[in-house]
Parts: structure tokens; C-alpha cells; sequence
């Protein structure tokens, strides 16, 4: 199976790719090819907006491809994202799209195209300490279709999509938001405050289209910062209370978050 990585964000680390190409090499059921513009570099980016979606736009087209692989998350991909899932050439259609973090305006985008996209391990994932066993999930799935690798909640016949909650937030509204009627919503975030990630779920549960989603469930909201004073409510009681005040059913606890157990979340798990 050949796998394209690109870098729709950030700058991809060269021992981030150096070590997911080895273990790509000793696996031998995949063919790695890192695209060159992983490792540009325009101020935040990995390169300008134009060369991270040309880089998309390739390997999207590329017949040889099987999949598209997201190198990294950060920022930047929302910038690119409408642009990426316009007029798609018939090979795009064919392929899987995995990524999490950031490249979820790429998953909102991509799904509302029909496109097939899980939320889960990235490339850069390996330097975080047990990473090497988030890359073999990625892999597995994207290869073998490995269904020990998904969230226990996915099953089929159920539309589940999984977002990161700042993300989430932030892609409503637009011309990306994709169809979330009757589906199991995941979310996660990692690093805000309690503060926020209330001020994110009043967005998030206030929306119409949220508010036609079967369920939601709660991922790991990790290394949240203290807050002064101290906030009154820990993350899960926020996310309650929400879905609570909205009429939305809280669907209990997801394993996805912004670690190396996080595991994987096609959207469709039948059209996967």
C-alpha cells in the first residue's frame, strides 16, 4: 500500500519522519512517501498557503496513492481547507484521509465532499513517549482496515466523527461544516482552560446542525492549565452541563485525545 504524508499546518520534524519511515520499512506492507513540502518552512507554516495545498492537491490526484496521511496538526490547515476540497479529481475519491488536531477542518471539509477521513494518529505523534505504537495504529488501519484500532464506540451502521472541541468550534458556521445530522460526535482538546472549553461548548451545543447529532462524547481534555481564581468546574462537568442545557444526550467517554492512545475514528466506518 503506497501512503502520501503531507503537511497541511506546521513544519514536520525530520526525526518525526525519519523515525516513522523506519518503522514503515521494518512493517514492509507500505510504501512511505513523504512529500518534500513537509519540510518547508514559511514563518508558522509549512510553507505558504499555496505550496501546502498544491502538495494536497498532488498527492490527491496521484493514482498510485492509496491514502493521505497528515504529517502534523498546529495551524494552518483551515486556510487551505475549501480551496483542497473543490473540484476533486476522480482519485481523490478512492483514498483515505487520517489526521486529528488541526487537520480537522481538513476531515469537515473532506466528508462534506464524500470523501472517506478518520480522525486519529499523525506522523509527528511518534516523539510523544509511546508514539511508536500510535504510528503501528495509524498504520494498521490504514492498511489492514485493523478494527482494534478504533474507538470501542464505532460500529457500523452509526455515523461517528470526532473533532478537536477548539477546532469544532471554530469551523462552524463555514462553508466547510459538514452534515453532523444523526451522527455520534467525538470531542477532545488539550491545553485550554476550563474557561474555554466552557466558552466552546455554549458554541459548539448552541448550533443547529450540533444540535442533530445522536450523541456526544468526551475524549481527553489534557493538560489543562490552572486557572486564577479556580474555575468551579472540572472539564467533563462542562461538557455535562451543556449537552444538558442543549437537549443534546452525553454519550459517556471516548478514547481519543492529544496523546499516543489516542485511537482511530472513520467517519463512516461501512464506506471506510
Amino acid at each position: 500500500m503506497k501512503i502520501a504524508v503531507v503537511a497541511p499546518s506546521c513544519t514536520l520534524k525530520p526525526e518525526a519522519a525519519e523515525a516513522v519511515a523506519a518503522i514503515a520499512r521494518a512493517r514492509g506492507d507500505v510504501d512511505l512517501a513523504i512529500h518534500p513540502q513537509c519540510f518547508l518552512s514559511d514563518g508558522h507554516f509549512a510553507g505558504h498557503d499555496e505550496a501546502r495545498l498544491m502538495a494536497l492537491r498532488e498527492v490527491m490526484a496521484d493514482e498510485s496513492i492509496d491514502a493521505v496521511w497528515f504529517a502534523r496538526g498546529g495551524y494552518g490547515s483551515n486556510r487551505i481547507a475549501e480551496a483542497a476540497a473543490a473540484e476533486l479529481p476522480a482519485a481523490a475519491k478512492r483514498k483515505t484521509y487520517l489526521g486529528y488536531s488541526d487537520a480537522g477542518f481538513l476531515l469537515a471539509a473532506f466528508d462534506k465532499a464524500g470523501l472517506m477521513v478518520a480522525h486519529g494518529p499523525m506522523v509527528q505523534d511518534v516523539v510523544r513517549e509511546g508514539g511508536e505504537a500510535a504510528v503501528h495504529r495509524a498504520l494498521d488501519w490504514l492498511v489492514n482496515r485493523d478494527e482494534g484500532a478504533l474507538d470501542a464506540g464505532v460500529r457500523f451502521g452509526q455515523r461517528t466523527m470526532a473533532f478537536n472541541l477548539t477546532v469544532l468550534s471554530n469551523l462552524l458556521g463555514t462553508a466547510i461544516e459538514p452534515d453532523f445530522s444523526g451522527a455520534d460526535l467525538l470531542i477532545e482538546d488539550v491545553a485550554e482552560h476550563e474557561y474555554r472549553i466552557d466558552r466552546a461548548m455554549f458554541h459548539v451545543t448552541g448550533s443547529p446542525a450540533i444540535r442533530r447529532i445522536a450523541s456526544l462524547r468526551m475524549g481527553r481534555m489534557s493538560e489543562i492549565p490552572e486557572n486564577d481564581p479556580v474555575f468551579g468546574s472540572d472539564a467533563e462537568s462542562i461538557v455535562r452541563e451543556w449537552c444538558g442545557r442543549s437537549g443534546i444526550v452525553f454519550g459517556g467517554i471516548a478514547d481519543i485525545g492529544h496523546d499516543a492512545a489516542n485511537r482511530i475514528v472513520p467517519f463512516d466506518l461501512a464506506r471506510n
